[in-house]
C-alpha cells in the first residue's frame, strides 16, 4: 500500500462504484452474439495461403497496439467518471466572536495625573488608552466599537472587525472632545442602541468612568434596565486614584478629587445586566480588570480545520481523450495504407 500511495496521484473517489464499468467491454464482447456468415462468399484455391500470409503480416501487431490504446482510454474514462479527488491544505473556517462596545469617559476629571505608566506619572486618560489598546490587540474574531462621553455621548467608531482603526480613534480621543461633565446614562443608552443589530448573547458593553452621573437626560439605572431587556451585559470599571498629587520633599501628597466615583451605582448597573463591576485605583489594577473581563468574555476558538476536496477528474479525462484520438489516428493510417 505504501508503494501504491507513493505513485498514485489521487486520495479518494467521489463515485468509486463507477470503476465497476472497467470490464464492461469484455462482458459485451463475450455475451453479445457474433455475426458470422453462413458460408464463404467466395471460394478460391489459394485461401489457405492467404490466411497464412495474413497471419504473418505486421497488420495484426498494429491492430493489437490500437486495441491497447482503446483499452487504456476506456480505463482512464472510467477513472474520470469515478471523480478522483485530492485533499487540499487544511483551512480553518471563519469564526465570529462577540460584539463589544467600549464606552470611555472623557470628562475633565480624567485629566488628573494620579496614574503611573512606565515609571512616570501620567493622567488617567493616558493610562486608560494604553490599557485599552493592549486589550484590543488581543481580540481575535470580535467586532469592537468605541463610544466617548462627557456632557454627551458620541460614537467614534461603529462595530467593526478593523481593530486598528478603533485603536486609532482611541488615540485621537482627547479631553474636552465631548465636554467636561459625565453623562453615564446616555453613554449606556447609546451603547445599547449600537448593539441592537448584534446577535443575542454576543452584546457586551465595557463602561469606564472615574465619576458620577452629572449630565445627560437618562438616569444610569434606568439605562441599565434598558440594557438588560436588550440582552446587553455591562462590565463597569470605576477608574481613579487618589486625585491630583503634589511632590513635597520627595513625598507625593494627594490634593483631593480622587474618590468621587459612584461605586455602588456602577455595581448595581453591572448586577442588573449580568455583568461585573471592577474598581481600579492604579494602572496595573486597570490592566487586571481588563484581563478579568477577557477571561469572562473569552475570544472564541477557531473551528476545527477542514481539508477541502479538489476535483482531479480532468486529468484522466484528458488522458482518455488523448489516447482515444491516438487510437483513431492509428486506425485511419492503417486503413489508408491498406487502401
Amino acid at each position: 500500500m505504501s508503494m501504491l500511495a507513493s505513485w498514485w496521484p489521487f486520495d479518494d473517489f467521489a463515485w468509486p462504484w463507477m470503476l465497476l464499468a472497467l470490464p464492461l467491454p469484455l462482458l459485451v464482447r463475450w455475451l453479445w452474439p457474433s455475426r458470422t456468415a453462413p458460408g464463404a462468399a467466395l471460394r478460391v484455391p489459394w485461401g489457405a495461403r492467404l490466411r497464412q500470409v495474413a497471419a504473418g503480416t505486421p497488420g495484426r501487431a498494429r491492430t493489437s497496439g490500437r486495441l491497447w490504446l482503446e483499452w487504456a482510454a476506456w480505463a482512464l474514462l472510467c477513472v474520470a467518471a469515478a471523480r478522483p479527488q485530492q485533499w487540499g491544505p487544511p483551512v480553518a473556517p471563519p469564526h465570529s466572536g462577540r460584539d463589544l462596545m467600549v464606552a470611555l469617559d472623557l470628562s475633565a476629571s480624567m485629566g488628573e495625573e494620579d496614574m503611573a505608566l512606565g515609571g512616570r506619572p501620567v493622567d488617567r486618560l493616558t493610562a486608560a488608552r494604553a490599557v485599552l489598546a493592549d486589550f484590543l490587540s488581543r481580540r481575535r474574531g470580535d467586532r469592537v466599537g468605541l463610544i466617548v462621553f462627557a456632557d454627551n455621548a458620541y460614537a467614534l467608531a461603529p462595530l467593526t472587525a478593523d481593530l486598528a482603526s478603533v485603536r486609532q480613534q482611541l488615540e485621537d480621543a482627547v479631553l474636552g472632545l465631548a465636554g467636561r461633565s459625565t453623562a453615564l446614562g446616555d453613554a449606556i443608552a447609546l451603547g445599547v442602541k449600537r448593539l441592537q443589530a448584534a446577535p443575542p448573547g454576543r452584546r457586551v458593553l465595557i463602561l469606564l468612568t472615574d465619576g458620577v452621573n452629572t449630565a445627560g437626560v437618562l438616569e444610569p439605572e434606568k439605562a441599565a434596565r434598558i440594557a438588560r431587556d436588550a440582552g446587553v451585559r455591562i462590565y463597569a470599571v470605576a477608574f481613579g486614584g487618589e486625585g491630583s498629587v503634589a511632590s513635597v520633599f520627595g513625598f507625593r501628597l494627594p490634593l483631593g478629587g480622587g474618590d468621587d466615583v459612584d461605586e455602588a451605582g456602577l455595581a448595581r448597573i453591572a448586577q442588573l445586566t449580568g455583568g461585573a463591576f471592577f474598581r481600579a485605583r492604579a494602572t496595573d489594577e486597570l490592566a487586571d480588570a481588563y484581563a478579568r473581563i477577557e477571561r469572562l468574555e473569552p475570544v472564541p476558538r477557531a473551528g476545527q480545520a477542514v481539508r477541502p476536496r479538489i476535483e482531479r477528474y480532468p486529468w484522466p479525462l484528458g488522458g482518455a481523450l488523448g489516447l482515444g484520438l491516438l487510437a483513431l489516428v492509428a486506425s485511419r493510417r492503417w486503413t489508408w495504407r491498406r487502401a
